[in-house]
C-alpha cells in the first residue's frame, strides 16, 4: 500500500480522499452494529478484528506479521498517538453522538483540520502554503455547511446537556487532531500498516482497562449472539481501523497534517449518496451547494 501511493502525483492527499471513502462506508456498518449490540463494545470489537487483517498484510506484505522491527521511539509515540486518538478521542466521540446526536457531533468534529493544523504547526513546524489554507477554510465551510442543515428526526439535546455533548464532542477532534500529529512524529518513514497495528494495540490496552473499570465486559461477551451485528462490525473493521487508518497514517506521512486532515473530513459530503440511496437523508440544494464548496476547496489542495 504505502509504496504504491508513494509512486502516484499528490500520494498523500489521495490517501486521505482514500481514507475518507473508507470512513463514509465505515460509518454505515458500525451504525447498524452500533444499535445492536452497543457502540463502546463495537469500539473494541472492530480494534479486534482489525488486528487481524492487519497482521495477515503485515505478514504478506512485510514478512512479520508483528512489527517487531519498530523502534523504541516508534512504540512510544504511536502508543500514545493511539490511546489519544483511538482510545480517549473516540469516547468522547461516540458518548457526544448519544448527547447531542450524529449530525451535530460531526458538525464539531468538522473543525479537527483547524485544531490539526494549529497542532502540527506549534509542534511539528508545518506551514501552509497561503492557497492550501483557503483550500482548508472552502472546505471546512463546505462541510460545516452541510451538516448544519437540520433533517426529519434530528434530535439535539439543550442546555446543560447539549453544552456537555458539545464539549465531548470537542475533546474528540482535539483527541483525532492530537493523535494524526503524534502519528507522523512517532512514525517517520515507517511502515503506516505497522504504525497503525501498534496504534491498534495501545488502544485496546486502553479499552481493555476502561471495560474493567465500568465492568462492561458482559455486554461485551453478549455480543457474540448477535451474528448480524458481528457481521457489520466485521465490514466495518475492514474499511476503517485497519484500511481507512492505514491509509490516514499514509496521509500524515506523505503529506500536511493540516491538508490530510482537511480532505478526511470530508465523510459528511461523502455520505450523502449513501443516505440518499438508503432513503434517510433528502439531497437539497443546500446540501449540493455545500458539496460543491467542500470539493472545490479540496481540489485546491491538488495545485502544485
Amino acid at each position: 500500500m504505502p509504496d504504491v501511493l508513494a509512486s502516484l502525483p499528490h500520494p498523500g492527499e489521495l490517501a486521505a480522499l482514500g481514507t475518507a471513502l473508507c470512513w463514509a462506508a465505515t460509518a454505515t456498518s458500525f451504525e447498524i452494529a452500533g444499535r445492536r449490540i452497543g457502540s463502546m463494545v463495537v469500539n473494541l470489537l472492530r480494534l479486534l478484528l482489525a488486528m487481524v487483517f492487519l497482521s495477515a498484510y503485515c505478514a504478506v506484505t512485510r514478512g512479520m506479521a508483528l512489527p517487531l522491527d519498530a523502534s523504541g521511539h516508534q512504540w512510544f509515540w504511536l502508543g500514545l498517538s493511539g490511546i489519544v486518538g483511538l482510545t480517549i478521542g473516540d469516547l468522547f466521540l461516540f458518548r457526544a453522538f448519544v448527547i447531542i446526536g450524529a449530525r451535530l457531533g460531526i458538525l464539531v468534529m468538522s473543525t479537527v483540520p483547524i485544531f490539526a493544523t494549529v497542532i502540527s504547526w506549534i509542534f511539528l513546524g508545518e506551514k501552509l502554503a497561503p492557497l492550501d489554507s483557503v483550500g482548508v477554510a472552502l472546505t471546512v465551510a463546505g462541510v460545516i455547511w452541510v451538516v448544519l442543515e437540520r433533517q426529519p428526526g434530528d434530535e439535539v439535546a439543550t442546555g446543560k446537556q447539549r453544552r456537555l455533548g458539545v464539549l465531548l464532542a470537542l475533546g474528540g477532534a482535539l483527541g483525532q487532531a492530537g493523535g494524526l500529529v503524534l502519528s507522523k512524529h512517532g512514525m517517520g518513514d515507517y511502515n503506516p500498516v505497522a504504525a497503525t497495528w501498534i496504534r491498534s494495540l495501545a488502544a485496546i490496552g486502553g479499552l481493555v482497562v476502561l471495560f474493567t473499570a465500568l465492568r462492561w465486559w458482559p455486554r461485551f461477551f453478549a455480543a457474540f449472539r448477535d451474528r448480524r451485528g458481528l457481521a457489520f462490525t466485521g465490514m466495518g473493521s475492514f474499511t476503517g481501523p485497519f484500511l481507512g487508518v492505514s491509509l490516514s497514517l499514509a496521509a500524515v506521512q506523505l503529506t500536511q497534517v493540516g491538508v490530510a486532515s482537511t480532505l478526511m473530513a470530508l465523510v459528511p459530503i461523502l455520505m450523502l449518496p449513501i443516505a440518499a440511496v438508503r432513503g434517510v437523508e433528502r439531497i437539497s440544494l443546500r446540501a449540493v451547494l455545500g458539496t460543491v464548496l467542500a470539493v472545490g476547496g479540496a481540489a485546491l489542495l491538488f495545485v502544485d
